[in-house]
């Protein structure tokens, strides 16, 4: 029986020639990732007495959630993190100028093919775009790894979503996975790895294959993988020296379930508050008034993304009662948006543009929400009091439908525009 992704990444980083769903391996880690909760990490070392790691060049850390600081302790937690990065000789380390945690790493060759991944932040599935078998791990866990460079894992079943099909105009991948979603829940995939498939998967940017892989942990995804493809090596080729690895799964792979899905006829889809799965057409929301529409976040923060606003936005003003709020993925996307006139545009029609973090998507700062206002975001998660207060609402959607709800103040169809 052949292997899927995720077995064998697993057998391979548990030095074993095959596994199988149910079983307990103990996997070497190629790459642990940590943003401010490397704070809480270090001071877990410095509790079991250890002051040094397995591998320094195997760690990347970064501060991307609260940048630059909002309040005195977010200073102090990005005070110790520089200082500890120092004791522990960790060379790979983004401060607050390089932008969110998973477009950082991507952008600058730390994911490839293969590789078994590890970070403090729940959306690590998104290295699953480039074939890498990225998950979430608690504090505890990832002192672990950084003392050991070793982590047990329970081999997960795999479901497959095979996606034919041509996307409308002004539907994106954003709107694929939401639609995924309200079909099948936010249980859909629980402990499992996700393969996404088919002629749609194939044809979908980079970008876009981020997209997918981020939120796949919001179906509960252990690992969210896209097979290496020509894309995949277009584009790492200029980003790493290391060998990239053409990694596919198995024809005779074992799946637990295979859904078929055609997006040709699929409509721009909205998550409603307070559920990423409360899922419906943007048509049975049109008219709802927002008080913020915010464009950015690890999973629609990109150049693509912002592309697909500023064409909208062009020529146009946001709606007088209505915040627009843009923060660019990184600070190479931030450059690229400024080259091509993207951040100009959105100026122009009077959008506030931040600098590259996580920002107002989990509430730090930036654009946090009072009672009864609503938002509209292409983040990934829309829970109560995930922008501010418990009486606030954030609606899901793509950049193009947050783009066209800014302009009219209210939610909005972007395929008029």
């Amino acid at each position: 029986m052949g292997m899927t992704l995720a077995e064998k990444i697993l057998a391979r980083a548990s030095g074993r020639e095959n596994v199988n769903p149910g079983e307990y391996v103990t996997a070497d880690i190629d790459l642990a990732m940590a943003h401010e909760g490397f704070a809480a990490v270090y001071l877990g070392l410095l509790g079991a007495g250890i002051n040094r790691v397995w591998n320094p060049d195997k760690i990347v850390v970064l501060l991307d959630h609260a940048v630059p600081a909002p309040n005195v302790r977010y200073a102090g937690v990005h005070k110790m993190v520089r200082e500890a990065v120092k004791n522990l000789s960790i060379k790979n380390f983004y401060d607050v100028k390089a932008g969110v945690c998973h477009q950082v790493l991507q952008e600058k060759g730390h994911v490839l093919p293969g590789m078994l991944i590890v970070g403090t932040d729940s959306h690590t599935t998104t290295y699953g775009a480039l074939t890498a078998a990225g998950t979430g791990i608690g504090f505890t866990e990832m002192s672990y790894v950084f003392a050991t460079g070793k982590l047990w894992f329970r081999v997960p079943e795999t479901v497959k979503f095979e996606i034919s099909g041509k996307l409308p105009r002004n539907v994106m991948s954003k709107d694929v996975i939401l639609n995924l979603l309200g079909k099948y829940s936010a249980e859909a995939a629980q402990y499992k790895s996700v393969e996404f498939t088919g002629s749609l998967s194939e044809g979908l940017s980079i970008s876009s294959r981020m997209t997918m892989s981020n939120m796949a942990l919001e179906m509960g995804a252990k690992f969210a993988f896209f097979e290496t493809d020509q894309k995949t090596i277009d584009y790492l080729k200029d980003k790493t020296k290391k060998p990239i690895q053409n990694l596919k799964a198995d024809k005779d792979a074992e799946y637990e379930k295979v859904y078929k899905e055609n997006v040709t006829e699929l409509e721009p889809q909205v998550a409603a508050p307070y559920t990423v799965d409360n899922v419906k057409p943007v048509t049975e929301f049109e008219g709802v008034p927002v008080n913020q529409a915010l464009l950015g976040s690890c999973t629609n923060g990109r150049l693509e993304d912002l592309q697909i606003a500023a064409k909208i936005l062009e020529g146009k003003k946001v709606h007088p009662d209505t915040r627009l709020i843009v923060t660019p993925a990184s600070t190479e996307v931030y450059r690229e948006a400024v080259k091509e006139g993207i951040i100009e545009t959105m100026v122009d029609a009077e959008g506030i543009i931040c600098n590259p973090s996580c920002g107002a998507c989990f509430g730090a700062n930036m654009g946090l929400l009072a009672a009864g206002e609503v938002c509209i975001a292409s983040i990934n998660r829309n829970f109560r009091g995930r922008m501010g207060d418990p009486e606030s609402k954030v609606y899901l959607a793509s950049p193009a439908t947050v783009a066209a709800s800014a302009i009219e103040g209210k939610i909005t169809d972007p395929r008029k525009y």
